[in-house]
């Protein structure tokens, strides 16, 4: 496994590459999928992909399917990675995708968080998060096996493959954990992101996804689309795969953290923490529109109308604020 640091020309430009073939591939799907937005079981497309934001305007989930094609389309056409880590890249953005999908469309906001969906699933109750935290798991430790593992003996392959499947999986969901406000979870992506598109083995991994995040992140500060959990869950999943390039002492202490992240979620809520930390809250603020006063009362006719509301203004410790039935929604699995 290459750990050099990125450096000359060759690696400057497939990054560049890279990222221009993401960005390119998601406005196209953003502008296609706006136009004629695909509709469910009868229902137009405005209503299955459409949400309230935090202020009562409308909002369109449709940044995140245009995400995924991005990231995949450009994943697979930018110059350097190996077929199997194409093919892994294919598997964890697509199906990390497809499973925020569904808890987009189907998830009820019943149960929340790890706690929450685990809960139910003791009680025989499946819900939608539970299918998405389990799917996810899956996917990331098949998407690790996928990748490969330069380990010159059979456990230690095994013990990569459990702990970058578990880094996979754990970066889909932390990432989903902070798209509750605009702009917020691709400003994450691209700062944790960069410092892996500077590695020798992450580069190709990572340029069409921050490419693609890139594109549409004016989309999202301007409050007319979010990723959903759908392009937040591939994000995430993307960036862990990328890490996964990293060596093994580093990918420990990136499983760590991801690890004590997403165990403070289901007590703390991340909002309340950056709003609080004003280095934190300025990076939050920039590029958005400034909070509407408090008590204007500027969604309560609109939020109506609709499934949900998209970037909550407050939520639980774990809350989701992304599911088409309520406006507590499921939690971060």
């Amino acid at each position: 496994m290459d750990r050099r640091i990125a450096s000359g020309p060759a690696r400057a430009a497939r990054l560049a590459v890279g990222a221009a073939l993401g960005a390119a591939a998601a406005r196209a799907a953003y502008a296609a999928l706006t136009r004629r937005p695909p509709g469910l079981n009868g229902l137009p497309g405005e209503q299955v992909w459409g949400r309230t934001n935090h202020r009562g305007e409308p909002v369109t989930l449709l940044e995140g399917p245009a995400f995924v094609a991005g990231a995949v389309a450009g994943g697979l056409l930018v110059p350097g990675p190996g077929g199997r880590a194409r093919a892994a890249a294919l598997l964890a953005g697509t199906a990390c995708g497809a499973l925020g999908g569904y808890d987009d469309l189907a998830g009820s906001g019943a149960s929340r968080g790890f706690k929450g969906h685990l809960g139910a699933l003791a009680r025989g109750e499946v819900t939608s998060g539970a299918v998405k935290l389990l799917g996810i798991g899956a996917t990331g430790v098949a998407a690790a096996a996928l990748a490969g593992s330069p380990a010159p003996s059979r456990t230690g392959r095994a013990f990569d493959t459990v702990v970058n499947g578990a880094i996979i999986a754990g970066s889909a969901n932390l990432m989903n954990l902070f798209d509750l406000r605009p702009g917020r979870a691709i400003k994450v992506g691209l700062i944790t992101g960069t410092p892996l598109a500077l590695t020798a083995s992450g580069s190709a991994v990572v340029a069409a996804p921050l490419g693609a995040a890139a594109a549409l992140l004016g989309e999202d500060l301007a409050e007319r689309a979010m990723l959903g959990d759908t392009g937040a869950n591939a994000l995430g999943a993307l960036l862990g795969l990328a890490a996964t390039r990293l060596g093994r002492g580093p990918r420990l202490a990136v499983l760590a953290g991801l690890a004590g992240l997403n165990a403070a979620s289901e007590y703390v809520s991340f909002t309340k923490v950056i709003a609080r930390t004003p280095a934190l809250n300025r990076l939050d603020m920039l590029g958005r529109r400034p909070a509407e006063p408090a008590g204007s009362g500027s969604g309560s006719g609109v939020g109506a109308s609709v499934p949900a509301q998209a970037h909550a203004p407050s939520e639980g410790p774990s809350s989701n604020a992304q599911a088409p039935s309520s406006a507590s929604a499921d939690g971060p699995a």
